[in-house]
Order: C-alpha cells, then structure tokens, then sequence
C-alpha cells in the first residue's frame, strides 16, 4: 500500500508542476498533517484556518485547486463555493468533511465540485480525486492554449460552448465516481462489486439483443447502483453476520437515497429509476415499492440477477462462495420469484462461461480493513478474537470440508482471584494475557471465550506447552496457573462456540 501511494505521489509530482493549492481547514493538527503529505506534491501551498481567511487569500491569489471543509467558523465551505464560482465558475474545488449527510452531498453536486471526502482522510482517495483535479486544469490548459490559435470568432464560440458542455458532464462524472470509489474502499467486498454487476448486467443484455445504448445503459445504471450506500453506518455496511429488523430497514434506504442523488444530476436522471428498483422482485416481495413482473423495468430485472449472482460467488466472512454452477442452479430454482423467466436463459448462458475472482474476499488485507474488521470480531478488552468470530470459523471450515485443532486454556480460580483483587485488576491481568498469548503464538489464532477461558486455534495439529505457560512471568507474578484441554476437529463436531462449554 505505501509503495502504491509513493509511485501516485510521483506520478503526481510530474503532472502537478506548476498547480497551484489553497487547503481551508479549521482543524489545527489535520491541516499541519495534511500540509505535509501536500507538500510532496505542490511547490505553491497556501492554508486558511476558516471560509472568510480563505476568501480573502483567493480575491488576492490565483490558486489551481482549492481543497476545503464544510464546518467550519466564520464561514463555512459551501458558501465560500458559491462566492468563488462567482468569481470563477471553472475553479477546481475538492470537499472534505465529517459528515456524509445527503443535504450535504446534493448541495455539493449542485455547486460543481470534483470530489467529496469523508474524514477520516484517506491518503489513496485524496490521489485518486487529485489525479482528476489535475487531469482537468492541465486539459483546460491544453485547450485554452489551442482556443488562442483559432482565426475565426465563430469557430472560438462554438469550442467554448462545447468545454462548457464538457466541462459540467466531468464535473459531475469525477463527483459521481468519486462517491463510487468512497462506498467502495469502505468494504474488501465491494471493491470491485458495483464494476462487476455493471459488467455481468452488460452481457445479459447483450446476449438478449437489446441495442448497444440500452447496454451502455445498463452498464451505467450497475457501475452506479449502490451509490445510495453513502449514507449507510459502517456498523451496518461491513456487519458480518445478520442484520437485525431495524438495519435492514436502514440498509433498504440506500435504493431512495441513490434514486434521489441521480435524479438531481441531469445526465443521470436516465438511470435513477433502474437504480431506485434494483431491489424488487419479479413475485413483488422485494422493495422499495413491491413492484411486480414487467413493472420492473427491463434493466433492473437484469440487474437484479447480476447482483445477486456476484454476491453468490464471491466470498463474505460469514459464508463460503459458490461455484458458478451452484449459483445458476439456485437462481433457476427462484424463476418466476425472484427473476424474470424471461431472462433466466440469456443470464445462464452467458455467466456460465463467467470467469470467477477468487481472491475477492472479505477477509482484511491491510492495517485500516484490520482496524474495521476489529469493530465486529476483536474482544475490546484484550485485543483476542471474540466468540462471535469463532463461530463463523466453525461454520466456514464445516462448509469447506476442512478441519481445526483447538487447546482450550482455563485460567484456573480467577474467580477467586477477582474476588481478592478486585475486577479492575482482573481486567488488567486478562488484558496482558491475551496480549502474551498472540505474542507466544503468532502462527495461531487466539480466542477469548466464556470471560476467563481461550482458545488457540490452528488448522493442522499442533501442540502447546502448558508448563511453559504456567512458568510465564505474567502468571508467577499474579500466582495463578492454567490447565488446557485439546479438541480435533477429525473427532468432534461443535456448530458453536457454546458447544464448548460442555467439555470445560
């Protein structure tokens, strides 16, 4: 990841020469940290603490691109947007905020931004958006130098009235694709899906003989389908396991939300009512509406194929992927329920010959997916995996066919150890442990379950050395000792960590 961001900021260094930069940001620390990581790649950087300072330095400078907050004192961003578009209607403006309130977004889009961050900052989504910025003023360069050379006034209006006309589309293409790309690096999984489902969509509808701008159409309205998703919590998005009653009622806005997002940006509104019935179904049991059979619209019949498709065949924490073929024999089983029959045989044919990703999971690759894969799966105390995680181990490895060993360790009369020290200490004392027990056994994964007991998992036999633990420093000191159980997977059978529980 850091080798990906440093080749960017080079590739950056080179195309930026000569741009320009103004940062507003009232957060102190941000702005001290931000200032350096922009100080790679622009050789003129100005920063204003608030709306008002930033104004006043833009009436008296020149900047290519200004990066701005929204909260801010004095005056905040949006305002400070429609007093420089007064001034300069073509200034390259990117937002960063906290907030991914929809009020927010929608003014955004209106007022002709290129991008739209959602803090925390994210180094590889300030590239990407930057790359865009840059693209744009050095195109504009291009094209002001070339409308210079023209002979014939008609000749220069007619190619301004075309920048203007493709100016806007990129306006709202870069703001659109950046909300795309934001909902994305969110989730392991769904990086990649939405290009996906645009792609599988595609070759459906080719292969029904539809014309070539209703594919391109189609494609359009999959690469865009879970834009709604901006404004769907973390806590919902990247959950693992089922979705109580009310979260799904919330995950279900994201179809309103991407509806009325598109329907606000002209060269969008085409797609906004095939993004906004994605999710129904042909029997009329889906949502939002309950429509039925041809009340679907033909692409999202399609869709609704292709998204379920790749959600099949693609692994989740919680379940294993199907092959192709297990997938389409579901989906013929719903025939008629969930899908148009009408499109089952296209689909089938073409997504059979489908060349399946298999490293697409959602299992963390880096740091930041580790830290958001902790928010459902790490014990908050000691930093071991939970229970819950557990259970998914032993579902997925029961459906993989492949086995586990286990040692159970029990901390032995830590009862009794709280009770003469106190919780807080017993506290204290677990939180080292599960910290000893990662260190010890680093090719593992640890556990904790039922308060004072863990468990290392491998997935080959492997001993442990119980003395070993017992002669630690950490338990000598604390006067307490630890017995261990193992468990074979090849012998026993356990659906839950409860089943555990048992053989204590």
């Amino acid at each position: 990841m850091q080798n990906e961001i440093k080749e960017s900021i080079q590739t950056l260094v080179k195309e930026a020469k000569g741009v320009s930069l103004l940062y507003v940001e009232d957060e102190k620390e941000l702005q001290n940290r931000m200032l350096a990581f922009f100080s790679k790649i622009f050789t003129r950087i100005d920063t204003a603490d608030d709306g008002k300072e930033a104004l006043e330095k833009y009436q008296k400078n020149h900047y290519d691109i200004i990066i701005t907050d929204i909260v801010m004192p004095k005056m905040d961003g949006l305002e400070l947007i429609k007093h420089i578009h007064a001034k300069n209607n073509k200034q390259e403006i990117i937002i960063t905020s906290a907030y991914s309130d929809l009020s927010y977004l929608m003014e955004s889009i209106k007022l002709g931004i290129t991008g739209y961050l959602i803090k925390p900052l994210d180094f590889q989504d300030i590239i990407g958006v930057l790359e865009q910025s840059i693209d744009k003023i050095n195109l504009r360069h291009e094209n002001e130098t070339y409308k210079k050379n023209l002979e014939h006034m008609l000749q220069k209006r007619s190619s301004e009235v075309l920048e203007l006309k493709n100016r806007q589309i990129l306006n709202y293409e870069y703001a659109i694709n950046s909300f795309v790309k934001m909902i994305e690096r969110r989730d392991t999984y769904t990086g990649g899906h939405s290009e996906r489902v645009a792609r599988y969509s595609r070759l459906i509808a080719q292969e029904l003989g539809l014309s070539v701008d209703e594919c391109d159409t189609i494609y359009q309205a999959g690469i865009l389908h879970d834009i709604g998703k901006i404004i769907t919590p973390d806590s919902i998005l990247l959950k693992p396991g089922k979705l109580t009653e009310n979260e799904y009622a919330l995950i279900q806005e994201h179809v309103a939300v991407g509806y009325e997002i598109l329907s606000e940006v002209p060269m969008y509104k085409h797609l906004a009512h095939i993004v906004h019935t994605h999710h129904e179904r042909y029997d009329g049991s889906g949502y939002p509406k309950g429509l039925k059979g041809k009340e679907i619209p033909l692409a999202a019949r399609i869709m609704i194929l292709a998204d379920t498709f790749d959600a099949m065949t693609t692994s989740r924490i919680y379940k294993v992927r199907k092959s192709v073929s297990e997938a389409l024999k579901e989906i013929k089983k719903l025939s008629g329920i969930w899908y148009d029959p009408d499109i089952i045989e296209s689909a089938t044919k073409v997504l059979s010959l489908v060349d399946i990703d298999k490293e697409i999971t959602q299992d963390p690759n880096n740091s930041i997916e580790d830290e958001r894969f902790a928010y459902f799966f790490k014990d908050p105390l000691t930093g071991v995996y939970n229970h819950n995680y557990l259970d998914f181990i032993l579902h997925k490895k029961r459906d993989e066919k492949s086995f586990l060993c286990f040692h159970i360790i029990y901390i032995k009369k830590f009862s009794a150890y709280n009770k003469e020290h106190g919780w807080s200490e017993g506290d204290i004392f677990l939180s080292s442990f599960g910290t000893y027990l990662l260190t010890e056994f680093k090719d593992s994964q640890v556990f904790r379950i039922f308060g004072d007991d863990f468990l290392i998992l491998n997935e080959t036999h492997k001993e442990i050395d119980i003395e070993k633990i017992n002669a630690s420093p950490l338990l000598q000191k604390n006067k307490l000792h630890c017995e261990s159980k193992h468990i074979d997977l090849h012998k026993s059978i356990f659906n839950s960590y409860r089943d555990l529980q048992d053989n204590k």
